[in-house]
Order: structure tokens, then C-alpha cells, then sequence
């Protein structure tokens, strides 16, 4: 039986997979990625890269497939829109520009040759990652705190107890059938160790109503236990499949973090999303307020406050 990997090891790389086509937005996926469509002034995958540097991650690694090369342009550095801000005198804007990515944070982009899946995508990012606990984030979920992002949250609980962790929130039992659910044992606080996961189950039949959402923090051993998952529906190599078989060596906590989780891979998850992320803007709010309540005005909806 395997070990979990010891208390204390904190990790350092994070696998953001982001090689899918994004049909559900299309047309605007047809030239424009997914996680290149903007929440604010911001892409959603500058969101998570920033959630994952928060907690102390300083290689990125991009699995992407290739035919996408709007991420690795946005990472990469474009001299000559630095060199028009500069003689133009927009400093700030220079400034955002060129600190996309902090010092001292190195992004990797490997390739993904076919669509096999998330878990086939995880095992891509294997020689980057290498024998250490990492963590993986899908840029579809965006959750917002306005305390330690979701992962900080989570590589804290792991660094603690040296296990596996993954991102759960609960959901009406009526939606047990989109998500994999968690049944966990002596649940405290924030966590609890899950003893099994069913993927999408009826809600007559669901362990509990704990959802599994797109943060994880991995035992390294999920990438032996990737390469001896058959694959399943569509050929696709699932990453549950091998957290259901990590779960029968090494404890694996569900952690209910603190924050709002918006489905960006949804157009109202979206759109709820731009909305928060204006409303708690520093610049925008007040303007975003008004603007929101005069268009519910002359829409007819009555204001409650």
C-alpha cells in the first residue's frame, strides 16, 4: 500500500487543463478559448492562475491542445504592445501588461494530442509535475472570496494532514445528477475523509449532496493509478475513476471551502459571475449598481431594499 505523501510538503505546481473546444460558447469559442473570455478585464484562466499563486504554486503548467495558442500568447510577452505603452506614457497599463505573471512564476504549456479526458489530461502534465503533491484547477469554476482564494484553503488542510484534498460544495439533492458526489466519514468543520465517490447519481440514490467541483490537491500517485484506469464512455480516461482507486491506499478529504462558486462554463454561470465580480469591483460597483437597478426599472421589477 502506498503512503500519502508526509505532512508539511506544501505544493508548488498546478495543471490547469484547458484544452477543450468550448462548444457550449460558440461562435465566440470558434477564435477565442474558453478561458480567454473575459470576466470583467480579466480572462477566466488569469483568475485561477492567480487563485493557484496565492497559494504558493510558481510552475504553471498549461495542458492545452494544438490548435489553441490564445493562452500561451496571453503568458507570453508581447513587445510591441509594451513597447506602444511605453513611448505612449500608459504606465499602468504597462505595468498590467508585463505582470501578468509575477517573478520568480514559470508557466508550462504541454500538449494534449487527443481529447481522452480530464484524467488523460492530468497525466499529461506527469514529467512536469514529477514526484510531488499538485494541485489541478479548471478555470470553468471561478469562485470568488474575499478571503484566502479556495486552493490557499485547500493546500493549507493538505499540507496538515498530508492527504489528498478536494473542493466540494453541497448542491439541492435535486442536482446530484450533474456532479460527482462524495460519501465521507466523520465530516468536522470544513472536511471530512470521503470513502467513496459516485459519479452523477440519482438523487433517490446519491451518498449525500457533497459535489465535487474543480479544485484538487494530488497525491502524486493519482498519475500511477491514471496509466491503469480503463478508459470509459467516449474513451475518455476519467480522473474520478483513479480518485476512487487513490481512495483505497491514501486518505482523501472533501473540503467545503469558503466562496461563491460561479459555473463559467455555463452562460448564466457567466454572466452571475460578471455580475458579482462588478459589483465587488473598487472602480465599477456604485456604476454597476445603478446600471443594474435602472435596467430591472424599466423591465418592471419592483426593487426589494
Amino acid at each position: 500500500m502506498a503512503e500519502a505523501p508526509p505532512a508539511g510538503r506544501r505544493i508548488r505546481k498546478a495543471v490547469f487543463p484547458v484544452a477543450g473546444l468550448g462548444t457550449r460558447f460558440l461562435p465566440a469559442t470558434k477564435t477565442v478559448p474558453k478561458e480567454m473570455l473575459p470576466i470583467i478585464d480579466r480572462p477566466l484562466i488569469q483568475y485561477a492562475v492567480d487563485e493557484a499563486i496565492e497559494a504558493g504554486c510558481d510552475t504553471l503548467v498549461f495542458v492545452t491542445n494544438r490548435y489553441k495558442h490564445a493562452v500561451a500568447d496571453y503568458f507570453d510577452k508581447a513587445y510591441e504592445l509594451e513597447q506602444k505603452l511605453e513611448r505612449a506614457g500608459k504606465t499602468e497599463q504597462l505595468e498590467l501588461v508585463r505582470h501578468v505573471l509575477p517573478e520568480g512564476v514559470r508557466a508550462v504549456f504541454v500538449t494534449q494530442a487527443e481529447a481522452l479526458g480530464l484524467g488523460h489530461a492530468v497525466l499529461c502534465a506527469r514529467p512536469v509535475i514529477g514526484d510531488e503533491p499538485f494541485a489541478v484547477l479548471l478555470p470553468d469554476d471561478l469562485i470568488w472570496n474575499r478571503g484566502p482564494g479556495a486552493l490557499k484553503q485547500m493546500a493549507d488542510a493538505a499540507q496538515a494532514s498530508g492527504a489528498s484534498v478536494i473542493a466540494t460544495q453541497d448542491v439541492p439533492r435535486a442536482q446530484t445528477g450533474s456532479y460527482g458526489i462524495v460519501a465521507t466519514d466523520d465530516f468536522r468543520g470544513r472536511q471530512g475523509r470521503i470513502t467513496a465517490m459516485v459519479e452523477k447519481p440519482d438523487p433517490a440514490s446519491a451518498p449525500s449532496t457533497l459535489a465535487v467541483v474543480g479544485r484538487y490537491v494530488l497525491s502524486p500517485r493519482i498519475f500511477d493509478l491514471l496509466e491503469a484506469t480503463a478508459p470509459g464512455a467516449g474513451g475518455e480516461i476519467q480522473l474520478t475513476d483513479a480518485i476512487s482507486a487513490l481512495l483505497r491506499e491514501q486518505p482523501v478529504l472533501a473540503y467545503r471551502f469558503q466562496g461563491t462558486r460561479f459555473d463559467c462554463g455555463t452562460h448564466i454561470g457567466l454572466v452571475e459571475a460578471t455580475i458579482r465580480y462588478a459589483l465587488d469591483h473598487e472602480v465599477l460597483s456604485d456604476a454597476a449598481r445603478q446600471m443594474m437597478q435602472s435596467a430591472l426599472g424599466e423591465m418592471g421589477v419592483v426593487d426589494q431594499e
